[in-house]
């Protein structure tokens, strides 16, 4: 690593001491989980502030998933690990491809599970990632506490390159981040114990994540009210609750939301406008894909 990025690593709000935890290793073990609490408490301000960046990541995403382009997150240590949830979760949550979703890992998949040191730092990496996967109306996400991480600046550089819309999420307010075309920048300010992004850091960026990805979905046509109208019944507890979304929405019974979804082939949209509007399955189908997936265009 060379002088200026250590210079500027030392510089990082993150890096900087907590005035308010000066004495974390001095004070009684409820004091440093009061400590550690106050804290965290200051974070969903913090990621408030951020809303209007997140409202335009979160349309970016939604324009690339309804054109059928692909989104990836891509990240190191804890913010690399962040992503990988997202990209994990979305599936089922929403019934999206596995493939449109996709999180890349410096020191790749193993250093999910085990730090690899020194991954972080080199930009080609990343680079080359992004290099191999990303095309012209796709979005690249990189998500870094600092900003300034080597491996994801690669890859937003790489992104911006081949065309993709780029996202930088970092709890470094300063970084201007030219390789991003959005910025969303959340101000925790120091960490409890200086330097652990995992912390307040985690946090927020784990705030953000949620908010991008559920919002991007919502307006992309995957939830009616707030119901997750699209989960894939891939388990027992998701069949059940694809059972009790179909009844509750579609005004029907249990058993015979179970029917309709046997029916349907576990699809609960569909099953749904059955339910609602007495139609078959076909017609069902059919007026789902004129109205774009949105149930509410459907049912009001």
């Amino acid at each position: 690593m060379g002088r200026d990025i250590s210079s500027r690593y030392s510089k990082l709000p993150t890096e900087q001491e907590n005035p308010r935890t000066r004495d974390l290793d001095r004070v009684p073990l409820r004091r440093v989980l009061e400590k550690l609490n106050r804290e965290d408490a200051l974070v969903p301000a913090a990621v408030a502030r951020a809303i209007p960046q997140i409202e335009r990541a979160a349309r970016a995403v939604s324009r690339t998933y309804l054109s059928g382009g692909k989104i990836y997150f891509i990240g190191a240590g804890t913010s690399g690990r962040l992503g990988v949830l997202e990209a994990a979760e979305i599936p089922p949550t929403y019934g999206v491809g596995p493939h449109v979703f996709t999180a890349l890992m410096a020191g790749g998949k193993k250093a999910v599970f085990h730090s690899k040191e020194g991954a972080e730092d080199v930009f080609s990496d990343g680079k080359e990632e992004i290099l191999k996967l990303a095309r012209r109306g796709d979005t690249v996400i990189g998500i870094a506490a600092s900003g300034i991480t080597p491996y994801v600046k690669g890859a937003l550089s790489a992104g911006r390159k081949a065309g993709a819309i780029t996202v930088l999420v970092t709890c470094n307010p300063r970084e201007k981040a030219k390789e991003a075309s959005i910025r969303v920048a959340i101000d925790v300010g120091p960490e409890p114990v200086s330097g652990s992004t995992r912390m307040k850091s985690g946090t927020a960026t784990k705030l953000a994540l949620n908010m991008l990805s559920t919002a991007s979905m919502v307006i992309s046509g995957k939830v009616y009210r707030n119901w997750m109208v699209d989960v894939r019944a891939t388990s027992r507890k998701l069949a059940l609750r694809a059972e009790s979304i179909t009844a509750a929405v579609g005004g029907v019974t249990r058993k015979e939301a179970a029917r309709l979804l046997g029916v349907t082939g576990k699809d609960v949209k569909t099953a749904i406008v059955m339910a609602r509007l007495g139609v078959s399955k076909p017609e069902a189908r059919a007026r789902i894909k004129k109205a774009r997936g949105f149930l509410k265009d459907i049912l009001g």
